[in-house]
């Protein structure tokens, strides 16, 4: 496509949140073009990255609302039926349950390439929604009345664009916007283990000396493992053939699941936090890790995600019911404001959390120990963050 081209809005990063917000926008009568770098390929048969995303009530109730929640294989489909936090050798967990709430499941674990594929087959089929993959954004002209976004393939001309291309956003940095990079000086490495003990659908977060592990459910006789060390740990830790790699593993979790063994690829990210200064700026609106990174801890990133561009959504229909311009300024100071009461305390908590975690002076550990201790012992406490985990607030929306 050499042509300039003109539709209502552009959004550039065809990820699950990309996918979901060219949806949402479809559905209030706005046409889109999305644009990816990646090939048709990465659309059509996205391959395994390694990480489970922890959907809440809310996600899932949006993804129904979208008609991709229907084309996820309920093989692929785990039920988080409770999670635990521990702390070192310190056998007293902190546990969340679904008890006293009336639903079976905290949340459900499902493969991020799967949320993709069911996003993807879903806008496909959309006629408002242009998909433009092997496009690489080259410049954004934030204009008064319009924005005009060129790319290896041409121009677009739109009245917002949505910049959804990930934490380390050339959207946002193109525009001007700023953000806040919290770096772990850790990485993440994400992977399926087979293992002789049964999950019992819970998931555990234990901080350990050392190392932070994070076992997720999937279905069958497996979990996710999310191992996060120092950069030069990691890279020992997967030099090792795989029969050694099988032995570091279970010594590194206290052979807690049994034996266990490799069954997927090993996928290794960055771990550093991102915060967007601005969410919105002239004619520009950033949804997912675009505006807010978070680290993993809380399982929050991928949902806060969706939220946000449910967010951005209803502003623009607020909008639309004003004038006829998407991307009027007036809505996109109200997708900000609500973002950021959304997001601003659940960043910097997590933050602050994941540090207190991550140091493993006698201090830090004896801290780590007592608060575990003394929350798990406090109801009040665990219902509002079981309420924080679940996210029902929004469940019970009839959605077709």
């Amino acid at each position: 496509m050499s042509d300039s081209i003109q539709t209502d809005v552009v959004i550039t990063g065809g990820g699950p949140v990309g996918l979901a917000t060219a949806l949402s926008l479809a559905d209030i009568g706005l046409k889109s073009v999305v644009l990816e770098r990646a090939p048709l390929s990465a659309w059509e048969d996205p391959a395994f990255d390694g990480r489970e995303i922890a959907l809440t009530h809310h996600s899932v109730n949006i993804l129904k609302k979208l008609n991709a929640w229907n084309l996820i294989p309920e093989t692929a489909i785990c039920p988080l039926r409770e999670a635990r936090v521990e702390t070192g050798k310190f056998r007293h967990p902190l546990t969340f349950t679904t008890n006293g709430r009336g639903v079976d499941a905290l949340g459900w674990l499902v493969s991020n390439h799967e949320i993709k594929r069911a996003l993807y087959t879903v806008a496909a089929r959309r006629p408002e929604i242009t998909l433009m993959p092997g496009a690489a954004v080259t410049a954004i002209n934030q204009g008064a009345d319009h924005a005009a976004i060129s790319h290896t393939g041409g121009e677009i001309k739109a009245q917002l664009v949505v910049g959804a291309d990930g934490r380390f956003s050339e959207t946002r940095e193109r525009c001007g916007i700023g953000a806040i990079v919290h770096d772990f000086k850790r990485v993440m490495m994400v992977c399926h283990m087979f293992h002789t003990s049964p999950h019992h659908n819970i998931a555990t977060q234990w901080f350990d000396e050392g190392q932070t592990v994070a076992l997720l459910p999937v279905n069958g006789s497996a979990s996710s493992l999310v191992l996060t060390l120092p950069e030069e740990q990691m890279r020992q830790l997967l030099a090792l053939p795989r029969d050694d790699f099988n032995a570091a593993v279970m010594q590194r979790l206290g052979n807690r699941l049994g034996t266990m063994r490799l069954v997927s690829t090993q996928h290794v990210y960055p771990l550093k936090g991102v915060y967007a200064h601005r969410f919105a700026s002239r004619r520009l609106a950033l949804v997912g890790d675009a505006s807010v990174g978070m680290h993993p801890i809380t399982a929050h990133g991928f949902n806060l995600g969706l939220k946000g561009q449910e967010t951005l959504a209803d502003a623009v229909a607020w909008n639309l019911s004003l004038s006829a311009d998407a991307g009027a300024a007036a809505g996109l100071r109200r997708f900000e404001k609500k973002h950021r009461l959304a997001t601003a305390f659940l960043f910097a908590g997590t933050n602050g959390l994941a540090s207190l975690y991550t140091h493993d002076g006698a201090p830090f550990k004896k801290i780590r120990e007592t608060g575990i201790k003394l929350a798990d012992s406090f109801p009040p406490f665990k219902r509002a963050v079981t309420s924080l985990l679940m996210d029902r607030h929004a469940e019970n929306k009839k959605y077709t």
